[in-house]
C-alpha cells in the first residue's frame, strides 16, 4: 500500500501539479550554486594558462579528458564548457584564460545552458554567438 509523501507539497503550475518546478539538471544538482555565484567577478580575474598541459582535477575529469593542451583549440573548448558548466569560482579563476575565452566564447556560448551564457555574457562582457540573417 503506497503511503502519500509529506517531503514536499506539490505545486500547481498551468494547472498541473508539479513536484520539480522547472529547474535545469545542473541547477538540480545538490549544493549547485547559481550561475553568478559560480563566476569571478571580472575577466580581468582569470588566470589561466595562455601555453602547456592542464591537469583538471577530478571534479571536473571527464573519463578520458583529464590533461588537456590549451594550445589545442578543440580541446581548449572542451574544457572550457566543462569548467563553465561544472566548475566553482575557483575553478573558473584558475583554468580560464581570459584572451582565450573572448577567442572562443562564440563556439563555446552556443553549447552551454542559456542561463549560464547570458550570466558569462554579461559578467565578462562576451558577444553572443553570431546569428544568420
Amino acid at each position: 500500500m503506497l503511503t502519500p509523501c509529506s517531503c514536499q507539497l506539490p505545486s500547481v503550475v498551468e494547472g498541473r501539479a508539479v513536484i520539480i518546478g522547472r529547474m535545469s539538471f545542473a541547477d538540480w544538482l545538490a549544493g549547485r550554486k547559481p550561475h553568478t555565484d559560480r563566476l569571478p567577478v571580472r575577466i580581468d580575474d582569470l588566470r589561466g594558462p595562455a601555453s602547456g598541459v592542464v591537469s583538471l582535477p577530478r571534479h571536473l575529469a571527464l573519463p578520458g579528458m583529464r590533461e588537456c593542451d590549451v594550445t589545442d583549440a578543440a580541446t581548449r573548448r572542451s574544457m572550457y564548457g566543462i569548467v563553465l558548466t561544472q566548475g566553482q569560482r575557483n575553478d573558473v579563476a584558475r583554468f580560464l584564460n581570459p584572451d582565450y575565452l573572448r577567442q572562443d566564447w562564440p563556439l563555446i556560448a552556443g553549447a552551454l545552458e542559456p542561463g549560464l551564457r547570458v550570466a558569462c555574457e554579461r559578467r565578462f562582457a562576451l558577444e553572443g554567438p553570431a546569428t544568420s540573417a
